[in-house]
Order: structure tokens, then sequence, then C-alpha cells
């Protein structure tokens, strides 16, 4: 029997060592396994995803690609960069495409960031932020919440010389927080132009009509502002992995010149391309979620529990102990999202599902708030 050697003990540097894995939503098979029960009996509402799948278009795209799929991918995404183009009205070279937007985040503290630098963000931002700045061995300026939501003062006056990057969410992931456009414009134009800006717009597309605004525009007027947008959220295509960025050409050239190879596959940026045109679908998503949250608030007033409005596809609820009610939705087959990690102990986030699925989780947490 051959002897298994010592582990070695890696060098590691000191930011990775710190560093943290990124915690996703418990899947479905998972917990099925745990407690016994058929994966179809699960209902999910942790990782925001949209309750209505994706389009038929987008599913018959995906079929189609199949037979593609012994060759590599179009590296540089022409078929899904065109549509962006036409669809937004941008210029091609003002197009970044990742697998996901999480991906554009990651491109952003790989350009501008290493150790004696600092990205600056706001309490209760999106993990990935810190993930993406943690990974680059650069500082962390944390500037506090105002009311769960950004406070844009604060982070301007904590803008210095050593800043490398500012991260912004809007709508904010977990808090689902909102700035208006006018405001959000104002600290972008304020902030120094060699000062890079990432506007994270994951949920732009849940949007009201009351709160739109065109952050195109402001990236014509700012070169020093990149907007990413997702396909994981309104649109339905979370497991395909396929996000975009924009910006103005020489930013966009430096996130193509330095993003891997290959991170759009041939499948995600088909069903991508159908899925931007089929505005049918994306409405009736908007809806749904319409609906859907105010099913979620409704049930938590009944249940007497504080709740922040959202302009996501999410509520971020207040429970108490969040982590031992979370355990008990999770025996009854209910799967929401803990954010500790966020600094949130008390909170669980709870996506807007279909009505029924809607129903089933706060009948599961009316049963689980009682112990």
């Amino acid at each position: 029997m051959s002897e298994v050697n010592e582990a070695p003990v890696w060098r590691l540097p000191a930011h990775i060592r710190a560093s943290k894995p990124y915690q996703p939503g418990k899947p479905i098979e998972a917990l099925a396994r745990e407690i016994g029960v058929a994966a179809e009996a699960i209902v999910k509402l942790a990782s925001n995803e949209n309750p209505l799948g994706m389009s038929e278009a987008a599913r018959l795209a995906l079929a189609q690609a199949a037979n593609a799929l012994a060759r590599y991918p179009d590296n540089d995404c022409h078929a899904l960069v065109g549509a962006l183009s036409r669809k937004l009205d941008v210029p091609p070279d003002w197009l970044v495409t990742g697998n996901g937007s999480e991906c554009i985040l990651g491109l952003a503290a790989t350009a501008f960031l290493e150790p004696g630098r600092h990205a600056v963000y706001a309490q209760y931002s999106f993990q990935a932020f810190v993930n993406a700045v943690q990974r680059t061995g650069a500082g962390h300026r944390v500037v506090p919440a105002r009311g769960f939501g950004c406070d844009l003062d604060a982070m301007l006056a904590a803008i210095d010389d050593d800043t490398g990057l500012v991260y912004l969410a809007n709508p904010g992931n977990p808090t689902g927080s909102f700035v208006p456009g006018p405001q959000l414009e104002h600290f972008i134009a304020r902030v120094p132009a060699h000062v890079p800006i990432v506007l994270d717009e994951a949920y732009f597309e849940y949007l009201p009509d009351e709160d739109r605004y065109d952050s195109l525009a402001w990236v014509r007027r700012h070169p020093n502002l990149i907007v990413t947008r997702t396909f994981s959220k309104a649109y339905g295509l979370a497991g395909l992995r396929v996000g975009y960025g924009v910006a103005q050409p020489e930013l966009a050239a430096l996130f193509n010149r330095i993003r891997p190879a290959f991170v759009v596959t041939e499948q995600a940026e088909r069903a991508a391309v159908a899925a931007l045109d089929d505005e049918a679908f994306l409405a009736r998503s908007r809806a749904e979620n319409a609906r859907g949250l105010a099913q979620l608030y409704a049930g938590c007033d009944r249940l007497g529990l504080a709740y922040l409005r959202s302009r996501a596809n999410f509520v971020l609820v207040q429970v108490g102990d969040a982590a031992a009610v979370n355990a008990r939705l999770l025996r009854q087959g209910v799967i929401v999202r803990p954010v500790g990690v966020y600094g949130l102990p008390q909170w669980l986030r709870i996506s807007a599902g279909t009505a029924a699925q809607n129903a089933r989780c706060l009948e599961a947490l009316g049963q689980a708030l009682k112990g």
C-alpha cells in the first residue's frame, strides 16, 4: 500500500488566505437529499431567480445550439454584441460580455486594484464586490449605510488619492435599496474623473417605469463609468451565466483585453440574443414580480414582520434569529437566503416567486416563527 505524502504548506499571499468562498443559495437537490423528499416538493426562493424560467424563444435557441457544442464559442460574442448594440443604441466597441455580470465586476478589480490601493463601496453591498477586491490584495473602504441604502455623500468623502475603484449597485442586493436617478448622476459627476465607477444594474429591468433613468447616457458623459447588467434575473438565464458591461471604448477595450477566453458559451450567447428580443416575456416577468412583491409584503404584514420595500425581485425580512428560522424553513422544504454574511443576522432575503411558491413560503415562515 502506498503511503500518503504529507500535504505541503502552501505559501499563500495573506489576502488569499483571508478570502472566503461565496455562499450561494442552497441547491434544491441538496435539500431534497437531506430531508428525504422529492426535489419537486422543494420551494426555492433564495437566489433571486425568475420564477417563470426562461422565455420559449430562449429555450428554442438553446436547443438549437446543441449542434454547435463540439466547437469553441465565438470569443468576441459578435452576435450578442451586435444585438446589444442595436437594442441599447451604443457602439459595439462600448460592450464587454462575460459569464454573468459578476465577471465584469471582477475584471474591474483586476484592472484597477492592487495592494496599497482600495475600493470604496457601501455597507450591505453585494458580496461579489467584497470577493473581487479581496482577490487583488487591495483594501476595502466600506461606507456605513444610511437606512440600509447608500450614503452617497459619505461615499464621496471616502474617495482619496489611493482609491482605485468605486462599486455601487442600484437596486442594491441584498437590501433592495434604490437611489433615484438624479441623485445617482450627481454623485457620478462629483467622483474624480480618474477614479473608475462600476454601476451594477443586475435588477434594472425590474424597476417601475417611474423609477427608470438612462444610465447609458451617463456613460456617454462620464468616461470613468462602467454599467453592468445580467441575463440571470429578469431574463431567466441564471444557469447559463451571461452578462455584459457598457463603457466608453478605452475602458471596454481594457476589459476585453484582460477577459479570460471563451467565457460566454455558445448556448448562453444564442439564448441571450433570443431573450433580448422577447419583450413580451420581459413584460410578463416584470408583472409577475410586482405581484410577487405585493404578496410577500402582505404576508409579512399579516405575520407582523418588518421588511424593506424593494425595487428588485426579493424582499429583506426581519425575523429575529434568522439562522434558527432558516433551519426550520429548510426542514419544511423551503429555501430562502440568510444574510448574516452581510452583517444582517436577523434578516432573511426572500425572492419573489409564483403566487403558489410565495404562499407556501409565507405559510412555512409562519410555522417557523413559532419555534
